[in-house]
């Protein structure tokens, strides 16, 4: 029979295991001052809007978006769903975003079953973002009554761990709205851009008229993410929270947790910026194939490149109490530098044991469609072509 763990202990083993876990950052842990701020919160019924902590949050958020009014929800799928939802009010519509947006791939449809339209999922010709041409290019403008126009256009940041540049969001922004297009922007990690940029919430939000700001990935708040825009729009999504049966009624703990989040973990971050680039330069020395630019939190790998495919590599990390997911390696704030060094000792360990295996190459023109988010010609999640395990810890 076996022994039964405290919860103490249970969190005290799971601590210890996440910061050797590179799967994903949505799988931080709280801390003990967490749940005493949220056992301290506020305890109004926010689907009546009563709820202080709350709307303390709300305010807060919109405030530093430079937005008129926020509304807190409990995930990032739910705020990027609601907000296109109550953006497009009647098919028929399209919606224009990047093949590789957690939007179109990881939403499990939400576009085409919540608000009944057509998306143009474009693979970016630079493998790091869309530009303007490639949006006119595929945007449906005029009355056609063959075609679908383009209502609305869908943007990410960070997307993969890569900034989208400022001022391309702004030439496709200015353009976009120029003929009544809506610009949305999936923020889900734009907490990483403020870090690795310096740029104001405000500025980078400037350009959308709505924006989801996850605060349960890089801030690692329990559960949250909060949707930023006009009022009156703002109350519309209210409406179809309450829809989807999405309002939260003593929701401020979670909000307390949240506002805690960014108090103490937004700092964190760019040390997590440091310490991806830190692996990703001792990996590249070690001729490990490095598959995107590193730029934020994320790396993209393949050892192939020095004699093994990354399911080995994870196993023998594994080993060591270091956990991959595929070919995906995000540092988040709980993560060691032991961790880090551990890894790296684990590839150097590999790449001698290899030195005389065939050569496995890397397939230049694969690695392109990757970066593009295509295979073959076609529209397909990389990840899902690489390995499941981002797309099941998203």
């Amino acid at each position: 029979m076996t022994q039964a763990v405290s919860g103490a202990a249970a969190n005290e083993i799971k601590a210890k295991q996440i910061a050797r876990d590179f799967r994903t950052d949505t799988i931080t842990t709280p801390v003990d001052e967490i749940f005493k701020v949220m056992a301290e919160a506020s305890r109004g019924d926010d689907v009546y809007g009563e709820d202080q902590a709350t709307n303390e949050l709300q305010e807060r958020i919109a405030k530093l978006a430079g937005k008129e009014a926020a509304m807190f929800a409990v995930s990032g799928t739910m705020t990027n769903q609601l907000a296109i939802r109550a953006h497009l009010t009647q098919p028929p519509h399209s919606i224009i975003l990047d093949a590789r947006s957690h939007v179109h791939l990881y939403e499990a449809g939400g576009v085409a079953f919540h608000s009944q339209a057509t998306s143009h999922a474009v693979p970016p010709k630079n493998g790091h973002h869309l530009t303007l041409e490639e949006v006119i290019d595929n945007a449906v403008f005029g009355e056609d009554i063959h075609s679908a126009p383009t209502k609305l256009v869908a943007l990410e940041n960070t997307l993969s761990g890569m900034v989208f540049p400022q001022e391309e969001v702004v030439r496709i922004s200015d353009a976009m709205r120029s003929e009544g297009i809506i610009m949305h922007c999936d923020g889900a990690r734009m907490w990483e851009v403020v870090a690795k940029t310096g740029t104001s919430l405000e500025e980078l939000c400037a350009p959308f008229d709505t924006v989801s700001l996850c605060m349960s990935k890089g801030l690692g708040a329990p559960i949250g993410s909060v949707l930023v825009g006009p009022k009156k729009f703002i109350e519309r999504c209210k409406w179809f929270r309450k829809c989807f049966g999405g309002g939260i009624r003593q929701s401020g703990g979670l909000a307390a947790a949240a506002n805690y989040c960014l108090d103490h973990h937004l700092p964190l971050l760019a040390g997590t910026h440091e310490l991806a680039a830190y692996l990703a330069r001792n990996l590249a020395d070690l001729g490990v194939h490095l598959m995107l630019p590193v730029e934020t939190n994320m790396l993209w790998i393949d050892p192939k490149s020095i004699g093994f495919p990354i399911h080995e590599l994870a196993a023998r990390a594994k080993t060591r109490g270091v956990t991959l997911g595929s070919h995906r390696v995000v540092v988040h704030f709980q993560i060691t530098k032991q961790a880090v060094d551990d890894l790296i000792e684990v590839v150097k360990e590999m790449k001698e044991e290899f030195k005389d295996a065939p050569k496995m190459a890397i397939d230049e023109e694969q690695n392109q469609r990757f970066a593009r988010g295509t295979y073959a010609g076609n529209i397909q999640p990389p990840i899902a072509r690489l390995g499941t395990a981002y797309g099941k810890n998203q």
